[in-house]
């Protein structure tokens, strides 16, 4: 990356959940262009991370930077107009709305007449979406609700996409898809960052990776490079 500034820099970041320190002192950054990926064990400290990042939690230390800016304070509905999106996990969708309404209120930072452009735009990249259009979100299969989730989160037109768990509870057929469209999003150009339980579909679609372990990073570097790290194929790729 040479001296490029990262679009996204976490430094020494502590966070805690009343007296229970969830992350110790983690630091990592996320280049324009780029999918970064955090892996780890359930309760590692993953989601909480994202939280972090997006104004959801506080940190009790260290510093966010984002697109040059301090966002450490920064609400986090403001975030979206700031350029990043979260797509959560348990994907969170507005169950008894329609896919095209959910759409609508992912639009909410942009100008009105942008947003039928937008859900168009979505719908040529999720034409499964456009055929389902009118039908209530809550009806959806779960790799329906998923893909809404992720068009939803990329309707404010984020420079950074966080998808938190997007494969959790799908079908591994599904799972393929969903990953199909993570490197279908960064080849128009979306940076991403990543979290996921399913290491090696994460590693094998990412750049770059950080290992989390108790709210600690214990292994960096490139995604090639960790999937092909014994002690990380023991712990989290099941060989």
């Amino acid at each position: 990356m040479g001296n490029k500034t990262p679009l996204l820099s976490a430094t020494d970041l502590h966070v805690s959940y009343g007296s229970i320190k969830a992350i110790r002192g983690i630091s990592f950054d996320v280049y324009e262009h780029e999918i970064v990926t955090l892996i780890g064990a359930n309760g590692a400290g993953k989601s909480t991370t994202l939280n972090t990042v997006c104004g959801l939690l506080k940190p009790t230390s260290g510093n966010i930077t984002f697109d040059g800016k301090d966002i450490g304070h920064v609400p986090a509905h403001k975030m979206v107009t700031l350029g990043m999106s979260l797509c959560p996990e348990g994907r969170r969708i507005f169950q008894q709305l329609t896919v095209r309404e959910n759409l609508e209120m992912g639009g909410f930072s942009r100008q009105a007449s942008e947003i039928p452009g937008s859900i168009e735009e979505m719908f040529t990249r999720f034409p499964r979406l456009k055929e389902r259009e009118k039908q209530i979100a809550g009806t959806l299969s779960g790799g329906e609700q998923q893909m809404l989730a992720m068009a939803r989160a990329l309707m404010s037109h984020p420079k950074l996409l966080m998808l938190d768990e997007p494969s959790m509870g799908l079908a591994p057929i599904l799972v393929g898809q969903i990953f199909d469209i993570i490197r279908e999003l960064h080849e128009a150009g979306t940076t991403i960052l990543l979290v996921e339980q399913n290491a090696r579909m994460a590693l094998s679609v990412a750049h770059r990776a950080y290992v989390l372990e108790t709210g600690r990073i214990s292994i960096s570097g490139s995604a090639a490079d960790l999937l092909h790290d014994d002690s990380v194929r023991k712990a989290y790729l099941g060989s």
